[in-house]
């Protein structure tokens, strides 16, 4: 196995990684499915591009297609703990984004539409990017063993 994908499939977490992992995936996923497909009572890809234009995030349908496959395909890459770094990585980045963008500017707690949510999903998907997925998982299961 080459040192980038043994790296990648490395985890450092035991069934803490579990823990972490399946409800973080599974609320990425949700968002990135409401973005894209308008499932859980979402706008799909169109309303979503026209909210994000709405915001002043241009090209608005790319953003939108970029952050709802970001949070649909990485959210099941957490989910079962496959790819699991780079899918929180790229989650990382897109919760960055949300929070720079669209939320930093209403202050810090939920109900006022603040930072405090997509801070904590930040938070645990960076937290993933550095530990892995954990034994209990896909990369557990197929990758390096020491």
């Amino acid at each position: 196995m080459t040192v980038i994908i043994r790296r990648l499939l490395s985890t450092d977490a035991g069934v803490a990684g579990l823990v972490l992992r399946v409800p973080v995936g599974t609320i990425l996923f949700a968002h990135g499915a409401q973005k894209l497909f308008g499932w859980f009572g979402g706008y799909g890809l169109d309303g979503t591009a026209r909210w994000m234009a709405s915001v002043g995030i241009e090209p608005a349908y790319l953003m939108a297609l970029m952050a709802g496959s970001a949070e649909f395909f990485g959210g099941l890459g957490l989910i079962l703990g496959l790819l699991t770094r780079p899918a929180a990585a790229v989650g990382a980045f897109t919760m960055l984004v949300g929070l720079a963008v669209v939320h930093l500017g209403n202050g810090f707690f939920l109900a006022d539409n603040g930072i405090e949510y997509a801070l904590a999903l930040f938070a645990a998907t960076t937290a993933l990017a550095i530990q892995g997925g954990g034994a209990l998982s896909a990369d557990g299961i197929i990758g390096p063993r020491d």
